[in-house]
């Protein structure tokens, strides 16, 4: 038989054994409480997000290897930002505001995902997103932070980072 994959989103660290991944897991004959047990582990930093998910699991033997996707970049500046949603009125409304460094740090982790060449264009695109969800960076507007990252203001932060 060989292999059976199921995509899924979960909720980061709440995945459970009901749907959407019982009823696709069970039959298979797999260890449902042992898969989600593994995606709840390796979920947990992602709480509350969407986050999705791979399994694949051998038909013959049981043994499974789960795959964990990236949540959207709106997703990690909301949660960073400790909101529910973005702006109804970006531009005119703000309802966030994230520092630089939480701005890095969420470019880091989409760098991969977008397959940016580097920390500064992930970052430029995380700015991109700030501005259409009504997110300040560092109490100013995005486009503002923007103009600094293409001036060169941030280039010390982005040295400490790995590229």
């Amino acid at each position: 038989m060989g292999t059976q994959s199921i995509n899924a989103n979960v909720t980061g660290g709440k995945a459970s054994g009901g749907p959407p991944l019982g009823p696709a897991l069970g039959p298979l004959g797999v260890n449902t409480l042992s898969v989600v047990n593994k995606i709840n582990d390796l979920t947990k930093d992602y709480a509350g997000m969407k986050v999705p998910v791979k399994i694949i699991v051998d038909t013959e033997t049981k043994a499974f290897e789960v795959e964990i996707g990236i949540p959207t970049t709106s997703a990690l500046i909301a949660k960073e930002a400790q909101i529910e949603k973005g702006s109804q009125t970006p531009g005119q409304e703000f309802v966030g505001d994230i520092n630089i460094d939480q701005a890095i740090k969420i470019a880091e982790i989409l760098k991969n995902k977008i397959r940016s060449k580097d920390v500064r264009s992930a970052l430029s695109q995380v700015i991109g997103t700030c501005v259409s969800m009504g997110i300040k960076i560092d109490s100013q507007h995005p486009k503002e932070v923007s103009k600094l990252l293409i001036s060169g203001s941030y280039n010390d932060k982005l040295g400490e980072i790995k590229n």
